[in-house]
């Protein structure tokens, strides 16, 4: 029992100066509500948050907060949303501090770790969180990257054959992991093995693939795609079975159409297959000169250590610029929705170095809008999508009675003005109010660190 007292004591102490609103009941009054299902906004609303969840109403002793001017929507779900990030040099850094905390300061409320460098690491983050030791998202854990035999970091274990997938798979499906991602180097057989595996164990699997295209992915089973179009190498002009050649892909890219018949098959196989796509826009307009400024804005700039600042810039001297290819991209986004594609949403803070956790989260759904999609489908899109991919859209994704109080408070209207989502001032999790500020303040400069 006191070690019961202690811990609860522990996590109170951890918590609280982060915490803004801590009541059993709360209304939030005359406040804009985006619900998440892509419906107009309601105005001069009262949403009413009950034992942490949204309700019809409230009792008469709960605590009121006027939110006039202020605009709320669903907390944002990740779908690609790591926990570390690029050292330099092919090494990458787990952010154990900084970046639960900057997730949930960003409106991030889950999270999908959609890849992992320390699979271990990551388990201790989610569980600390879970038992309120640490502030952050809710976290879906994804396993240590499934990759073959040519690594392009050290941090990967090499796998040689079906057997290894299935055996790794395996293995850390018994230690928690509620997903696995396919990376660049493996075989048909390789693949499809892992993806046999993960089903096996009721578990869906993603990929960043190159070696293997989409549409052979999407025959052999896989449930998302990372990244888009950009990462496809299926209309490489000299393809070759299980051969990855990303960098030639790259160079071609630009020659696409998404009308080509080619794209539009592949589009109609993923549709069919419901096979979901996970935009990360941010990553490759970071390697845009508009996309680096418009990402590295004060708020990013502070929460970087100095070497991480410096890192960037150098990064991007070096790096040819790929607006042709962001632009297909997004062309590739619509066309895919359009056809009645499942689009998700997450930031993937790796690349140049530029796209932080949840302030990247934010930056995609700009992304989005500039995309061509509308701002309440781009909220839609970045909450309710990544809710029903992971079939947890009964509890999260949009705002309705008896779901989780995870929700987001902002300055301004986002459903006129998307750049308002950057404009956090409270985020509910569970029908705790976080000040955003506060948490954004605490990890200043400490971003490429720890």
């Amino acid at each position: 029992m006191q070690v019961y007292i202690a811990a609860i004591l522990a996590a109170d102490a951890a918590l609280q100066p982060f915490i803004k609103v801590d009541a059993p009941a709360v209304v939030l009054e005359h406040v804009r509500v985006i619900d998440g299902t892509g419906a107009p906004p309601r105005e001069d609303q009262s949403l009413a948050l009950v034992s942490g969840k949204i309700a019809a109403q409230a009792p008469p002793n709960a605590q009121h907060l006027d939110l006039t001017g202020r605009t709320v929507f669903p907390g944002l779900v990740g779908m690609h949303d790591h926990l570390f990030y690029p050292a330099g040099g092919g090494v990458f850094h787990e952010m154990a501090t900084s970046f639960p905390r900057l997730y949930l300061a960003g409106g991030v409320t889950t999270i999908r770790t959609t890849g992992s460098i320390e699979p271990y690491t990551d388990i201790e983050i989610k569980r600390d969180v879970d038992r309120g030791l640490v502030p952050g998202p809710k976290i879906w854990l994804t396993g240590p990257y499934l990759e073959g035999d040519v690594p392009w970091t050290e941090q990967m274990h090499r796998l040689h054959g079906t057997a290894e997938f299935r055996r790794t798979v395996d293995y850390w499906a018994d230690q928690g992991m509620t997903s696995f991602k396919l990376y660049n180097f493996m075989t048909r057989e390789e693949l499809g093995a892992a993806v046999d595996e993960a089903h096996k164990r009721g578990l869906k699997i993603t990929g960043h693939l190159c070696s293997v295209g989409f549409t052979e992915a999407a025959r052999l089973g896989i449930d998302d795609l990372e990244h888009g179009i950009f990462v496809d190498t299926e209309f490489y002009s000299a393809k070759k079975p299980d051969v990855c050649n990303a960098k030639e892909a790259l160079e071609e890219l630009p020659k696409l159409s998404v009308s080509d018949p080619r794209v539009v098959a592949l589009i109609k196989e993923l549709v069919q297959r419901k096979v979901a796509v996970t935009s990360t826009l941010p990553v490759f307009a970071a390697f845009t000169e508009a996309g680096l400024r418009r990402a590295l804005t004060p708020a990013v700039l502070a929460a970087l250590s100095a070497d991480a600042r410096a890192l960037i810039l150098a990064n991007h001297v070096a790096r040819p610029d790929r607006s042709a290819e962001v632009k297909l991209e997004m062309e590739f986004e619509r066309a895919f929705v359009q056809a009645g594609g499942l689009l998700l949403e997450g930031c993937d803070p790796t690349g140049n170095g530029a796209v932080l956790a949840g302030y990247g989260d934010q930056r995609g759904v700009e992304l989005l809008v500039e995309a061509g999609f509308t701002e309440l489908a781009a909220l839609r899109i970045a909450s309710w999508n990544g809710a029903l991919f992971l079939g947890a859209q009964d509890r999260i994704g949009t705002l309705a009675p008896g779901k989780d109080a995870d929700l987001v408070v902002v300055k301004g209207d986002p459903s006129k003005n998307i750049g308002d989502i950057e404009n956090v001032e409270l985020v509910f999790k569970d029908g705790v109010g976080y000040d955003a500020p506060k948490l954004a303040e605490s990890v200043r400069g400490l971003v490429g660190v720890r």
